[in-house]
């Protein structure tokens, strides 16, 4: 059913011009994130967390290149990359608050440098504190929340996301759409913490594999929901195959890991070049999988709302009823 949204469109509220240059350093800057991961994912499968063994310096130094021995030249890389985002996303943020418009994107710039500071004390506490799983894990899931939330600046200062007019249906079936997008992104991060403990020596495998399952399950419904009954919507429609998609290759990449790392890399004296990379691109895959999960949330948010009288309760909707 399609009819014009009550809510003026919660998300963009206040009528905003598109800005190129904007656009183009926040999408720059999402993926130097992205690099930030990645690199973050070298140097756990390398076993290289505590090869530069201070914090905030790094072998007393806070610019001066150590020598790549070993695992060194992961960890300090993966700082200095980590370092130069901490710089774009102030700059991202101080750009949003001069050139934006709407409040609430201005306040999601403030809460992505937040967020990346946030993250880089968990970075120093895993350091400081010999990488207790714990705080290892939250510093993997931070960076995959703030990952998430440079994607979504991304996408709100795009020209579409601006300039277009969203075409609205309501949602009438239960659960509504929202809400599976909602409880894939649940299942996403709790995948995410297991994942995280399994890596850091704090939980068995067999947590991470089972919840796979469930994970599978919930996405794949979500998928089939979306492209079934609204795939005329390409907002929606694109981010729906992209996720399916992901999910797909993430279930072959963490078999792959499985294997290389559990099954036939257990006595490894060392990380093998095979696991290293099956464990890198999993990790990666994964953020990308939580990046356009959470996408596709916002656009059926905007797109496929429920319709605000069937949120009340009957009471309200019919005073008669009281």
């Amino acid at each position: 059913m399609n009819s014009p949204d009550p809510r003026g469109t919660t998300l963009k509220a206040i009528a905003t011009t598109y800005n190129r240059g904007h656009h183009a350093f926040a999408v720059f800057t999402a993926c130097a994130t992205f690099v930030v991961i990645t690199a973050g994912a070298l140097v756990t499968s390398n076993d290289a967390g505590l090869s530069v063994p201070d914090w905030p310096t790094s072998f007393g130094y806070l610019i001066k290149v150590p020598h790549f021995v070993g695992g060194v030249r992961y960890e300090w890389s993966h700082r200095m990359v980590a370092g130069s985002l901490v710089t774009l996303t102030l700059a991202i943020a101080i750009w949003t608050l001069i050139v934006e418009r709407r409040r609430w994107l201005r306040w999601l710039a403030v809460g992505a440098f937040c967020t990346v500071i946030a993250q880089a004390i968990l970075g120093g506490l895993t350091v400081l504190f010999f990488q207790p799983p714990v705080v290892s894990t939250a510093h993997a899931a931070v960076a995959q929340t703030f990952f998430c939330i440079a994607v979504a600046i991304a996408l709100f200062t795009g020209r579409r996301w601006v300039e277009e007019q969203p075409r609205v249906e309501f949602e009438q079936r239960r659960p509504s759409l929202f809400t599976l997008t909602l409880l894939c992104i649940f299942v996403l991060y709790v995948q995410l913490i297991l994942g995280g403990m399994f890596r850091h020596h704090g939980l068995s495998w067999w947590p991470h594999v089972l919840h796979a399952v469930v994970v599978s399950f919930v996405l794949a419904w979500t998928a089939v929901r979306a492209l079934s009954v609204y795939s005329h919507i390409e907002a929606v429609r694109r981010p729906a195959i992209l996720m399916l998609s992901l999910m797909i290759t993430q279930l072959c990449l963490g078999f792959t890991s499985f294997l290389t790392r559990v099954a036939w890399g257990r006595d490894a004296v060392q990380p093998e070049l095979p696991m290293v990379v099956s464990t890198v691109a999993h990790v990666a895959v994964g953020a990308l999988l939580l990046a356009t999960t959470v996408i596709l949330a916002i656009q059926v948010w905007r797109h496929v709302p429920v319709p605000f009288e069937e949120r009340l309760p009957e009471a309200q909707r019919d005073p008669s009823a009281a």
